[in-house]
């Protein structure tokens, strides 16, 4: 392999590394935060009420789905004093849910509603009372059902 070759290689996947971060829904552009963020002091982070946006080592924001979801509050784009989250590029966080059928207990004929009880837009659909589906066109990507599911059944995507 030459060293054009590898150098490349390694170009391509920090590429895919830094495409994979959840970033809040303000902005407009994925470069905006490499280019601007390093000046700032992670405000976004701070006035996350949910406590869900982190910094990363590379001092751009990112969204970590833990304990809590996205309320969509606008308070990281307000704080953003560098423009990189603004109100008017407000959109759905970009990353796709879908349940695991193998993992969900619902799935597995035990009653579970834990996906469902937090989800305010009624993304969780139930055939009957055992095969939960998330509709895609309802879901806002908020991200509680992630936490509240007790066998982690609901997988996360990350979308460019």
């Amino acid at each position: 392999m030459h060293r054009r070759e590898l150098f490349g290689r390694m170009g391509r996947l920090f590429e895919t590394q830094k495409s994979s971060y959840i970033r809040p829904p303000y902005y407009e552009d994925r470069q905006s935060f490499y280019a601007h963020c390093q000046a700032c002091n992670g405000a976004c982070a701070s006035a996350c009420e949910e406590g869900i946006i982190g910094i990363l080592a590379d001092k751009t924001p990112s969204i970590a789905f833990g304990k809590n979801g996205c309320t969509y509050c606008d308070k990281c784009a307000l704080v953003c004093s560098f423009g990189v989250l603004k109100l008017e590029h407000k959109t759905l966080i970009r990353i796709e849910l879908n349940i695991n059928t193998q993992s969900c207990m619902s799935w597995s004929q035990t009653m579970c509603f834990a996906c469902k009880e937090p989800c305010l837009e009624d993304a969780i659909i139930f055939e009957g009372l055992f095969k939960p589906t998330i509709n895609q066109t309802r879901c806002t990507h908020c991200g509680f059902c992630l936490s509240r599911c007790p066998t982690n059944a609901i997988e996360l995507k990350a979308l460019s």
